[in-house]
């Protein structure tokens, strides 16, 4: 009878194992990790690209030729190179809008950083059920669709019955007796336009503030307050500083909109009847392309206002870069 005598390997020599080994396992686990997050990223990118790299590149590309009312029915356009871009910025109008602009989103965005904030800090300070009430008041002041809160300025500002009127008069202010803010010219329709943009906007800058200050470190605070530091002095130098990436992301969003705005604009346009002196760029696009059917000028322009905002909030996205993640 035979017998089955085991394999042995020579002397000073390891058996070899046909199972991977530990190493290659940990190496290939290590590997999908690094790349879950680029697979995770790939959806979102995509349709991203989709939604937004196409617009962006037609656009571009309109800039650069004759596109008109005949090009929408199938004529072909015709290439024109860098003369929209010639005719925006060689037209008077143009830089009139453009300053305008300017100054409307300063101010806007402004005071809608400097109201929110306030807000926010007396939101601190406040007992509980004035804050809850406060909070609420933000949140149906946000969810009011834009429309509908243009509809309610509107009433608010009317010369003939409007609450806003009878207030400056009853203040004992004259000249607001029957005052008609959108029709008196550009400076009151403006003023029509950054209240109703700002008290649409604060809502969120308020919310994020508060939620950003209810994270400061309150020892910093009490050791400023034990070195005899007054309150404005505490939030100034201590608390601001703090929350300041919040800070710099509200204000980058807060110029993104109020730059681009355009339904409130077109909305109490309406009712004024004027838009040569209360076009801001956003309108002004509109209606060379959409409204005037010059859609290769209208491109041009908005690639003019894109650059306009990159170069507006480049600085503060770089420094919101430098300074890593919100904590």
């Amino acid at each position: 009878m035979a017998t089955l005598t085991p394999t042995t390997s020579p002397p000073g020599t390891v058996p070899r194992d046909s199972s991977p080994g530990r190493g290659d396992v940990s190496r290939r686990a290590r590997r999908r990790k690094a790349f879950l997050p680029f697979l995770l990223l790939a959806l979102p990118t995509g349709l991203v690209m989709l939604a937004l790299g196409y617009p962006m590149a037609r656009q571009l590309v309109m800039s650069f030729q004759e596109f008109g009312i005949a090009q929408q029915f199938g004529q072909p356009a015709e290439w024109v190179g860098f003369a929209n871009y010639q005719a925006i910025l060689t037209d008077t109008y143009f830089w009139v809008v453009t300053v305008r602009t300017l100054a409307f989103t300063a101010v806007a965005a402004g005071l809608t950083m400097v109201v929110g904030v306030g807000l926010a800090v007396l939101m601190q300070r406040v007992a509980t059920g004035v804050r809850v009430a406060l909070q609420l008041a933000l949140l149906f002041a946000w969810a009011t669709p834009v429309i509908a809160a243009v509809a309610i300025w509107k009433l608010m500002a009317d010369h003939r019955h409007g609450v806003v009127n009878a207030v400056l008069s009853g203040a004992g202010l004259t000249g607001f007796d029957g005052f008609h803010w959108l029709q008196a010219g550009t400076t009151p329709f403006l003023i029509v336009a950054a209240t109703v943009v700002i008290w649409a906007s604060t809502p969120l800058v308020t919310l994020a503030t508060y939620a950003a200050l209810s994270q400061v470190d309150e020892s910093a605070v009490e050791a400023a307050q034990i070195d005899g530091a007054s309150t404005p002095r505490i939030l100034w130098h201590i608390v601001l500083p703090i929350i300041r990436p919040v800070l710099i992301l509200m204000a980058i969003l807060q110029v993104i909109w109020d730059l681009r705005v355009f339904a409130h604009i077109y909305s109490l346009q309406q009712t004024a009847g004027n838009t040569t002196d209360t076009n801001l760029l956003g309108t002004y696009i509109y209606q060379t392309g959409i409204a005037g059917g010059d859609y290769g000028m209208a491109s041009a322009l908005a690639m003019v206002m894109l650059l306009l905002l990159l170069a507006l909030t480049w600085r503060y996205v770089r420094i919101l870069g430098r300074q890593g993640d919100l904590r």
